[in-house]
């Protein structure tokens, strides 16, 4: 079984590409320790086969709310929301992981999105 992570990011917040990439880093950590806590053997086999992580993204806060809520049913799923300390509101959602998860899983939901 391929296992993966994938961050999805709202493209309409405008972020810098440095708040972006620390979005995307917080994202994937919790992410980990989401399925770490429910699934240790698949956290470690997406370890050991070199921790595949994929960055798509969304145009709006409605189709990101949207797959969230749907994702979260099927596959393990961490919100990111920013801490309001520089470009962005308190509270602002940014992105979220699935995963790391088995990649089928994951693409039913995520397949047909862009890559960031």
């Amino acid at each position: 079984m391929e296992l993966k992570q994938v961050i999805v990011v709202r493209n309409d917040l405008g972020m810098g590409k440095g708040k972006l990439a620390g979005q995307v880093g917080h994202a994937a950590v919790l992410g980990y320790i989401k399925v770490l806590s429910k699934d240790k053997k698949t956290a470690k086999a997406w370890e050991d086969a070199g921790q595949k992580k994929i960055v798509v993204k969304v145009e709006n806060e409605a189709e990101f709310f949207g797959l969230y809520e749907k994702m979260k049913r099927a596959v393990p799923c961490a919100l990111v929301q920013d801490a309001g300390m520089t470009q962005l509101a308190p509270g602002t959602a940014t992105c979220f992981a699935a995963g790391p998860w088995n990649a089928q899983e994951i693409d039913k939901f995520t397949g047909e999105l862009k890559l960031l």
